[in-house]
Protein backbone atom coordinates (compact mmCIF):
# COMPACT_ATOMS: atom_id res chain seq x y z
CA UNK A 1 0.00 0.00 0.00
CA UNK A 2 2.76 2.75 1.18
CA UNK A 3 4.38 1.65 -2.68
CA UNK A 4 1.41 2.48 -4.07
CA UNK A 5 0.98 5.87 -2.01
CA UNK A 6 4.48 6.85 -3.44
CA UNK A 7 3.60 5.40 -7.00
CA UNK A 8 0.64 7.80 -6.67
CA UNK A 9 2.51 11.05 -5.59
CA UNK A 10 5.32 10.36 -7.99
CA UNK A 11 2.42 9.96 -10.57
CA UNK A 12 0.59 13.33 -9.19
CA UNK A 13 4.05 15.42 -9.20
CA UNK A 14 4.66 14.35 -12.97
CA UNK A 15 1.08 15.73 -13.79
CA UNK A 16 1.14 18.82 -11.58
CA UNK A 17 4.67 19.86 -13.12
CA UNK A 18 3.12 19.47 -16.76
CA UNK A 19 0.21 21.69 -15.62
CA UNK A 20 2.31 24.13 -14.81
CA UNK A 21 4.35 24.06 -17.50
CA UNK A 22 1.43 25.38 -19.27
CA UNK A 23 1.00 28.31 -17.03
CA UNK A 24 -1.73 26.66 -14.45
CA UNK A 25 -0.22 27.05 -10.61
CA UNK A 26 -0.49 23.51 -8.25
CA UNK A 27 -0.61 22.51 -4.88
CA UNK A 28 -0.91 18.34 -3.73
CA UNK A 29 -3.94 17.62 -2.96
CA UNK A 30 -4.73 14.44 -0.82
CA UNK A 31 -7.11 11.53 -1.62
CA UNK A 32 -10.16 14.01 0.16
CA UNK A 33 -9.50 16.71 -2.56
CA UNK A 34 -8.39 18.97 0.17
CA UNK A 35 -5.12 20.73 0.04
CA UNK A 36 -2.44 18.02 1.52
CA UNK A 37 -0.32 19.91 3.61
CA UNK A 38 -2.07 21.32 6.92
CA UNK A 39 -2.16 25.15 8.06
CA UNK A 40 0.80 26.25 10.20
CA UNK A 41 -1.53 27.90 12.00
CA UNK A 42 -4.07 25.24 12.79
CA UNK A 43 -3.71 25.21 16.91
CA UNK A 44 -3.28 29.25 16.92
CA UNK A 45 -5.75 30.94 18.56
CA UNK A 46 -8.02 32.83 15.72
CA UNK A 47 -5.92 35.90 14.05
CA UNK A 48 -7.82 39.43 14.87
CA UNK A 49 -6.15 40.74 11.48
CA UNK A 50 -6.89 39.09 8.25
CA UNK A 51 -5.54 35.87 7.68
CA UNK A 52 -2.24 34.63 6.91
CA UNK A 53 -2.19 33.98 3.00
CA UNK A 54 1.56 32.52 3.34
CA UNK A 55 3.29 35.51 4.39
CA UNK A 56 4.14 33.50 7.54
CA UNK A 57 6.76 32.13 4.90
CA UNK A 58 5.43 28.03 5.49
CA UNK A 59 3.50 25.92 3.39
CA UNK A 60 0.13 25.14 4.43
CA UNK A 61 -2.10 28.12 3.23
CA UNK A 62 -4.07 25.99 0.64
CA UNK A 63 -4.71 27.91 -2.77
CA UNK A 64 -2.20 30.96 -1.77
CA UNK A 65 0.79 28.23 -2.01
CA UNK A 66 -0.53 27.44 -5.51
CA UNK A 67 2.96 27.88 -7.96
CA UNK A 68 4.12 27.57 -11.69
CA UNK A 69 7.60 27.27 -10.65
CA UNK A 70 9.02 23.61 -10.93
CA UNK A 71 11.48 23.48 -7.45
CA UNK A 72 8.60 25.62 -5.92
CA UNK A 73 6.06 22.34 -6.65
CA UNK A 74 8.34 20.06 -6.13
CA UNK A 75 9.69 21.24 -2.64
CA UNK A 76 5.54 21.32 -1.99
CA UNK A 77 5.26 17.89 -2.98
CA UNK A 78 8.08 16.51 -0.84
CA UNK A 79 6.52 18.37 1.78
CA UNK A 80 3.54 16.39 1.62
CA UNK A 81 3.79 12.59 0.78
CA UNK A 82 0.86 11.41 1.20
CA UNK A 83 -0.83 13.68 -1.79
CA UNK A 84 -1.83 11.88 -4.75
CA UNK A 85 -3.63 14.31 -6.80
CA UNK A 86 -2.97 18.09 -7.07
CA UNK A 87 -5.17 21.29 -7.16
CA UNK A 88 -5.21 23.77 -10.03
CA UNK A 89 -5.53 27.38 -8.99
CA UNK A 90 -8.33 29.42 -10.41
CA UNK A 91 -8.33 33.46 -11.33
CA UNK A 92 -4.73 33.46 -11.52
CA UNK A 93 -2.61 34.74 -14.65
CA UNK A 94 -2.12 33.91 -17.44
CA UNK A 95 -5.12 31.91 -18.01
CA UNK A 96 -7.44 33.62 -14.86
CA UNK A 97 -9.00 30.05 -15.04
CA UNK A 98 -12.84 30.33 -14.29
CA UNK A 99 -14.32 26.15 -13.76
CA UNK A 100 -17.48 25.41 -14.51
CA UNK A 101 -18.46 22.25 -11.90
CA UNK A 102 -21.20 20.20 -13.35
CA UNK A 103 -22.23 17.76 -10.90
CA UNK A 104 -24.24 14.17 -10.86
CA UNK A 105 -24.41 14.33 -7.04
CA UNK A 106 -27.39 16.30 -6.88
CA UNK A 107 -29.44 14.33 -8.98
CA UNK A 108 -30.00 17.01 -11.44
CA UNK A 109 -28.97 17.17 -14.97
CA UNK A 110 -26.32 20.02 -14.67
CA UNK A 111 -25.40 19.65 -18.35
CA UNK A 112 -28.85 20.36 -19.15
CA UNK A 113 -29.11 22.88 -17.06
CA UNK A 114 -26.12 24.70 -18.67
CA UNK A 115 -27.74 24.16 -22.23
CA UNK A 116 -30.35 25.74 -20.99
CA UNK A 117 -29.17 28.68 -20.22
CA UNK A 118 -27.10 28.86 -23.23
CA UNK A 119 -30.11 28.91 -24.78
CA UNK A 120 -32.09 31.59 -22.64
CA UNK A 121 -28.79 33.72 -22.52
CA UNK A 122 -28.43 33.39 -26.25
CA UNK A 123 -24.22 31.98 -25.82
CA UNK A 124 -22.33 28.92 -26.65
CA UNK A 125 -19.51 26.74 -24.82
CA UNK A 126 -16.68 26.99 -27.32
CA UNK A 127 -14.53 24.05 -27.71
CA UNK A 128 -12.31 23.85 -24.07
CA UNK A 129 -10.19 21.33 -21.63
CA UNK A 130 -13.22 18.80 -20.20
CA UNK A 131 -12.07 16.88 -17.02
CA UNK A 132 -14.42 13.91 -16.61
CA UNK A 133 -14.38 13.68 -12.34
CA UNK A 134 -15.18 9.28 -10.67
CA UNK A 135 -18.50 10.52 -9.97
CA UNK A 136 -19.24 11.25 -13.94
CA UNK A 137 -19.45 14.84 -14.13
CA UNK A 138 -17.22 17.23 -15.73
CA UNK A 139 -15.24 20.33 -15.27
CA UNK A 140 -15.08 23.01 -17.99
CA UNK A 141 -12.39 25.22 -18.30
CA UNK A 142 -12.96 28.51 -19.01
CA UNK A 143 -10.54 31.93 -19.21
CA UNK A 144 -11.20 35.04 -17.89
CA UNK A 145 -10.72 38.35 -18.29
CA UNK A 146 -7.53 39.54 -16.37
CA UNK A 147 -9.48 42.71 -15.11
CA UNK A 148 -12.87 41.00 -14.22
CA UNK A 149 -12.71 38.58 -10.35
CA UNK A 150 -15.16 35.63 -10.87
CA UNK A 151 -16.25 34.61 -7.28
CA UNK A 152 -16.45 30.98 -5.92
CA UNK A 153 -20.61 29.77 -5.84
CA UNK A 154 -22.44 26.74 -5.77
CA UNK A 155 -25.46 26.43 -7.43
CA UNK A 156 -26.50 29.98 -7.74
CA UNK A 157 -26.56 29.81 -11.52
CA UNK A 158 -28.48 26.36 -11.57
CA UNK A 159 -28.55 23.77 -9.53
CA UNK A 160 -25.72 21.04 -9.84
CA UNK A 161 -23.49 24.07 -11.35
CA UNK A 162 -21.04 25.34 -9.24
CA UNK A 163 -18.48 27.94 -10.10
CA UNK A 164 -14.50 27.45 -9.14
CA UNK A 165 -13.38 31.17 -9.24
CA UNK A 166 -10.26 33.63 -7.99
CA UNK A 167 -9.81 31.86 -4.80
CA UNK A 168 -10.66 28.31 -5.58
CA UNK A 169 -9.21 25.06 -7.63
CA UNK A 170 -10.02 22.71 -9.22
CA UNK A 171 -8.54 19.11 -9.31
CA UNK A 172 -6.28 18.60 -11.82
CA UNK A 173 -6.42 15.30 -14.43
CA UNK A 174 -4.49 12.81 -13.18
CA UNK A 175 -4.78 13.27 -9.63
CA UNK A 176 -6.50 9.86 -7.42
CA UNK A 177 -9.06 10.54 -5.21
CA UNK A 178 -11.03 8.39 -2.75
CA UNK A 179 -13.40 7.75 -5.80
CA UNK A 180 -11.22 7.75 -8.49
CA UNK A 181 -9.41 9.61 -11.25
CA UNK A 182 -9.66 12.55 -12.58
CA UNK A 183 -9.25 12.12 -16.42
CA UNK A 184 -9.19 14.72 -19.73
CA UNK A 185 -11.89 14.22 -21.93
CA UNK A 186 -10.86 12.68 -25.36
CA UNK A 187 -9.42 15.23 -27.92
CA UNK A 188 -9.49 18.01 -25.09
CA UNK A 189 -6.22 17.93 -23.20
CA UNK A 190 -4.26 19.85 -26.03
CA UNK A 191 -7.10 22.41 -25.94
CA UNK A 192 -6.41 25.91 -24.07
CA UNK A 193 -8.87 27.31 -21.74
CA UNK A 194 -11.40 28.97 -24.00
CA UNK A 195 -12.37 32.38 -23.37
CA UNK A 196 -15.54 32.68 -20.98
CA UNK A 197 -18.35 33.76 -23.71
CA UNK A 198 -19.36 37.52 -22.43
CA UNK A 199 -23.13 36.59 -21.78
CA UNK A 200 -22.30 33.67 -19.54
CA UNK A 201 -19.15 35.88 -17.73
CA UNK A 202 -22.28 38.58 -17.12
CA UNK A 203 -24.31 35.65 -14.96
CA UNK A 204 -21.03 34.48 -12.86
CA UNK A 205 -20.45 37.90 -11.71
CA UNK A 206 -22.96 38.98 -8.58
CA UNK A 207 -25.11 41.91 -8.85
CA UNK A 208 -23.23 45.47 -8.24
CA UNK A 209 -23.12 46.27 -4.46
CA UNK A 210 -25.22 49.42 -3.52
CA UNK A 211 -23.42 51.98 -2.08
CA UNK A 212 -23.95 52.25 2.24
CA UNK A 213 -22.35 55.90 2.92
CA UNK A 214 -21.22 55.71 6.96
CA UNK A 215 -22.29 58.44 8.96
CA UNK A 216 -20.94 61.73 9.06
CA UNK A 217 -19.36 61.12 12.54
CA UNK A 218 -17.63 57.91 11.35
CA UNK A 219 -15.92 59.54 8.87
CA UNK A 220 -13.26 58.11 6.16
CA UNK A 221 -12.09 55.49 8.74
CA UNK A 222 -15.29 54.28 9.23
CA UNK A 223 -16.10 53.94 5.59
CA UNK A 224 -12.85 52.24 4.95
CA UNK A 225 -14.15 49.46 7.50
CA UNK A 226 -17.45 49.08 5.79
CA UNK A 227 -15.41 48.79 2.49
CA UNK A 228 -13.13 46.07 3.94
CA UNK A 229 -15.99 43.96 5.22
CA UNK A 230 -18.04 44.69 1.24
CA UNK A 231 -14.84 43.23 -0.52
CA UNK A 232 -14.57 39.82 1.56
CA UNK A 233 -15.06 36.28 -0.27
CA UNK A 234 -16.67 33.34 0.87
CA UNK A 235 -14.80 31.88 3.92
CA UNK A 236 -13.06 35.31 4.91
CA UNK A 237 -16.95 37.01 5.66
CA UNK A 238 -17.26 36.68 9.46
CA UNK A 239 -13.25 37.22 9.80
CA UNK A 240 -13.27 40.64 8.12
CA UNK A 241 -16.54 41.50 10.01
CA UNK A 242 -14.78 40.78 13.42
CA UNK A 243 -11.32 42.43 12.32
CA UNK A 244 -13.50 45.51 11.09
CA UNK A 245 -15.53 45.71 14.09
CA UNK A 246 -12.91 45.50 16.94
CA UNK A 247 -11.28 48.46 14.56
CA UNK A 248 -14.18 50.36 15.12
CA UNK A 249 -14.99 50.13 18.44
CA UNK A 250 -11.01 50.01 19.59
CA UNK A 251 -11.40 53.98 17.68
CA UNK A 252 -14.31 54.82 19.45
CA UNK A 253 -16.66 55.06 16.28
CA UNK A 254 -18.41 51.44 17.00
CA UNK A 255 -21.93 52.36 17.45
CA UNK A 256 -22.01 54.64 14.38
CA UNK A 257 -21.05 51.64 12.71
CA UNK A 258 -23.45 48.89 13.50
CA UNK A 259 -25.85 49.28 11.14
CA UNK A 260 -23.40 49.85 8.33
CA UNK A 261 -21.23 46.62 8.95
CA UNK A 262 -24.32 44.63 9.24
CA UNK A 263 -25.79 46.16 6.04
CA UNK A 264 -21.98 45.29 4.38
CA UNK A 265 -21.92 41.80 5.94
CA UNK A 266 -25.50 41.02 4.37
CA UNK A 267 -24.46 41.75 0.97
CA UNK A 268 -21.31 39.70 1.32
CA UNK A 269 -23.73 36.50 2.30
CA UNK A 270 -24.07 36.75 6.40
CA UNK A 271 -27.57 37.40 7.70
CA UNK A 272 -28.30 39.79 9.70
CA UNK A 273 -28.32 37.80 13.01
CA UNK A 274 -24.92 36.58 11.97
CA UNK A 275 -23.75 39.88 10.92
CA UNK A 276 -24.95 41.26 14.96
CA UNK A 277 -23.74 38.18 16.89
CA UNK A 278 -20.20 38.86 15.11
CA UNK A 279 -20.24 43.05 16.29
CA UNK A 280 -21.49 42.30 20.01
CA UNK A 281 -18.55 39.61 20.07
CA UNK A 282 -15.95 42.31 18.97
CA UNK A 283 -17.58 44.77 21.48
CA UNK A 284 -17.21 42.39 24.29
CA UNK A 285 -13.39 41.95 22.90
CA UNK A 286 -12.63 45.09 23.47
CA UNK A 287 -14.67 45.67 27.22
CA UNK A 288 -17.31 47.68 25.07
CA UNK A 289 -21.23 47.27 25.44
CA UNK A 290 -22.96 46.58 21.78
Amino acid sequence: MATTDRQATTLALAHALSAAERGLAVIPLSRTKLPALRSPHRDLPEPAGPPCHGECGHYGHGVHDASTDPARIRALFAAAPRATGYGIACGLPPHHLVGIDLDTKTGTDASAALRELALRHLFTIPATVVVLTPSGGRHLWLSGPPDVVVPNSAGRLAPGIDIRGAGGYLVGPGSRTDRGTYATAPGTAHLPPAPCPPALLRLLLPPPRAHHPTPPSAGGHGQGLVQFVLAAHEGQRNTRLFWAACRAYEDGIGPDLVDPLVTAAVSTGLTAREARATIASAARMTAHRP
